[in-house]
């Protein structure tokens, strides 16, 4: 189930109490703790670019990938100098070269259509990292799609933007999400539509995954923080290194 279409013009929007510098700032602690390097940055599912203007400004040269037009259209009109953009499908990475890092934040990994292509995405992200770079992204657990997503519907009421997102669990980590945007002003609005998936997996099987594609498993932390995850951690963040 594909997105990010209509709804790519209000991201920001309904994203606007996310705090890109926090996470922007963990991963790169994150990096030097492991030792990192600030060479290439590869931002994966970049989005419409918050994160990689952040990691440019932190010293970073990088390239963001994001498979979907509209988001990174967004993200060209955004401070972009030492930026580049390409428009890729995650699981049909094909770099010029090699990156130092690669960072995939905001769940992206869980967008992907089951397990086959998660490890695609991760043999891909290995074949285009240089010996001993890392690889760190976060993903939503089981947990958090059977307990907090769930069959539930949330509402955002802002200025000149209305949005209905409903959420429909299958079951097995996987949820489908269905959001119905109400934009416009002067009392004129106009109705938008976007749909996605995301799958949730448990943690052995994320590990096998990656150990798979060649990478050494370093971390698995509660997102945001560098505890342990527990049975009700809703987010974890991986450090893995090729």
């Amino acid at each position: 189930m594909q997105g990010y279409c209509d709804f790519a013009q209000f991201y920001d929007a309904l994203t606007a109490d996310v705090d890109y510098n926090a996470i922007t700032g963990y991963y790169h602690r994150l990096i030097g703790k492991f030792g990192g390097k600030k060479g290439i940055l590869l931002d994966l599912a970049c989005g419409t670019g918050s994160t990689s203007v952040l990691f440019s400004k932190m010293g970073y040269d990088v390239i963001g990938v994001d498979g979907s037009e509209e988001m990174l259209n967004i993200a060209l009109s955004k401070e972009h100098e030492g930026i580049e953009y390409l428009c890729q499908d995650m699981c049909a990475l094909d770099m010029y070269g090699t990156v130092d890092q690669t960072v995939c934040s905001l769940d992206s990994i869980n967008h992907l259509d089951g397990a086959e292509q998660v490890q695609k995405a991760f043999d891909l992200v290995s074949l285009f990292t240089n010996p001993g770079g890392l690889f760190l992204f976060d993903v939503n657990t089981v947990y958090k799609h059977e307990q907090i997503l769930g069959d539930n519907t949330f509402v955002y009421d802002l200025e000149d933007l209305y949005c209905v997102w409903q959420n429909q669990y299958e079951g097995d980590g996987k949820t489908d999400f269905f959001l119905d945007f109400f934009a416009g002003e002067k009392g004129v609005y106009r109705r938008y539509y976007d749909e996605f998936s995301e799958q949730a997996y448990p943690l052995e099987q994320m590990e096998g995954m990656l150990k798979k594609a060649g990478f050494e498993i370093l971390a698995c932390y509660e997102y945001l923080t560098e505890k342990q995850p527990t049975d009700i951690s809703e987010k974890v963040t991986y450090v893995v290194r090729k």
